[in-house]
């Protein structure tokens, strides 16, 4: 399978979490992340063909993204959604970038017609995205680099099916703690040390106040 290179990236506090709670926005957490910081972010966001978030991360945060703190081109939205559920006026069915919604067989007719008329819908998978298959088509279309910013159970289930490639972490200085709070990656977990990722720290440095960490997956033969 052809698949685009995939970067996970985010903003996560010294504990690991990426909201206050379930259910509030990251913009929270994010808006005390420094200019030099949110650079580095849009940075990462210019040189990649694709960026893609959950639907949850839709409906919470109604993020735009786009490249606005340095030049260069929006990359292609991508948005995985089994129930086609998103808020005919989220910021990313706007014309400021191309965006693919990616859906389900399942998804109510109604809401998907609802989105081909704003943006591209891919139906991929029964009743839930293949995420396998969804990547290959995604490379089919010219998306070789993919950013993924979240949320914690997207990145769960591209953990899960080996297709992360680095994650890098912009860390904040809070703690914030609660059992239920989203962390970087939810889901149900690995269970036993035979089947977690392992990653490589190839660097660390300052943006701003910020440390910054970047890691690559280690993939075993």
């Amino acid at each position: 399978m052809n698949r685009p290179y995939t970067i996970i990236v985010s903003e996560v506090t010294v504990d690991g979490k990426l909201t206050l709670r379930r259910g509030y926005s990251s913009k929270e957490i994010m808006q005390f992340m420094d200019e030099e910081a949110t650079r580095y972010l849009h940075q990462i966001r210019a040189k990649v063909d694709g960026i893609m978030v959950g639907a949850e991360t839709v409906r919470t945060d109604n993020p735009f993204l786009t490249v606005r703190y340095v030049e260069g081109k929006n990359p292609t939205r991508i948005i995985p959604t089994s129930r086609a559920d998103i808020p005919l006026d989220a910021n990313i069915l706007q014309k400021h970038a191309p965006t693919i919604i990616i859906t389900t067989e399942k998804a109510p007719e109604d809401k998907v017609k609802a989105l081909e008329e704003k943006v591209e819908v891919i139906r991929c998978g029964e009743d839930k995205v293949d995420l396998i298959k969804m990547m290959d088509i995604l490379y089919k279309k010219g998306i070789k680099n993919l950013m993924v910013e979240g949320g914690a159970t997207l990145n769960w289930q591209l953990f899960k099916y080996g297709l992360v490639d680095e994650v890098r972490l912009i860390h904040m200085p809070f703690i914030i703690g609660g059992k239920d709070t989203p962390t970087l990656v939810d889901g149900e977990g690995f269970k036993s040390l035979d089947e977690v990722v392992k990653l490589k720290l190839r660097s660390h440095f300052l943006r701003g106040s910020h440390l910054i960490t970047e890691w690559e997956v280690k993939f075993e033969d």
